[in-house]
């Protein structure tokens, strides 16, 4: 998987320099060369922004606890689009308003006050999309935690319930242990052997000690 994500990034680095050089050749071409050149650019847009959904798609195949770095990447590729349109748009704006005045005889005025309105409004676009985009990105980080904590707490309750089955275990050995020891009891009682509950008692606190040691040491 790595491998295609990494294609796909030298395929984007390449396209994305060929049309950072063709923006940057726009207002200085002809006019049949500028139309050509502005058509040329909006293909290859739309090229960039396929490679960057098939990079999307590689990353969210990505396991949860790896995936920071790609998703790192692709934001910082995002940008990189985005300045592209903002550059492409002002680009074409500029050769919209040449034109016009060409065809109109315009002397510039009216059309340098529309393409600022026009700049401020892709600006204020731009600065809502990449908001949402930070919002969107939370939202995939606090997914991730969430089913990360899902996924200790049942492995928690896992070691609890295990636990709690050898808990019954050892009440079960403890009690069949005390049943023993009141039995020896009172086998020694009726014999009339003295030194036997002495030695009954040591042997149910040494194996009480046991059973708890052999509990707490599995967990």
């Amino acid at each position: 998987m790595s491998s295609d994500f990494e294609g796909y990034e030298q395929d984007f680095a390449v396209l994305t320099a060929e049309i950072t050089s063709k923006i940057s050749r726009v207002p200085r071409l002809p006019p049949d060369e500028k139309k050509q050149m502005v058509a040329n650019v909006e293909k290859q847009l739309e090229e960039a922004k396929e490679l960057l959904e098939q990079m999307d798609l590689e990353v969210r195949e990505i396991p949860p606890q790896s995936r920071g770095m790609y998703s790192n990447r692709m934001r910082s590729y995002k940008q990189e689009m985005g300045k592209l349109e903002t550059d492409f748009k002002r680009s074409r704006i500029a050769y919209s308003d040449e034109v016009r005045n060409e065809l109109l005889g315009d002397d510039g005025n009216s059309s340098e006050n529309q393409r600022a309105h026009l700049l401020d409004n892709t600006e204020r676009l731009e600065r809502s999309s990449r908001r949402l985009e930070a919002g969107y990105q939370i939202a995939v980080e606090t997914e991730q935690i969430g089913q990360e904590m899902l996924e200790n707490l049942s492995h928690d309750r896992e070691k609890i319930q295990r636990a709690r089955e050898r808990l019954r275990e050892t009440d079960a050995d403890l009690g069949k242990s005390s049943r023993i020891l009141t039995g020896m009891l009172r086998r020694g009682s009726k014999r009339g052997i003295s030194l036997l509950r002495p030695e009954a008692e040591s042997l149910w606190t040494v194996s009480r000690l046991f059973f708890f040691f052999l509990l707490f040491w599995t967990a």
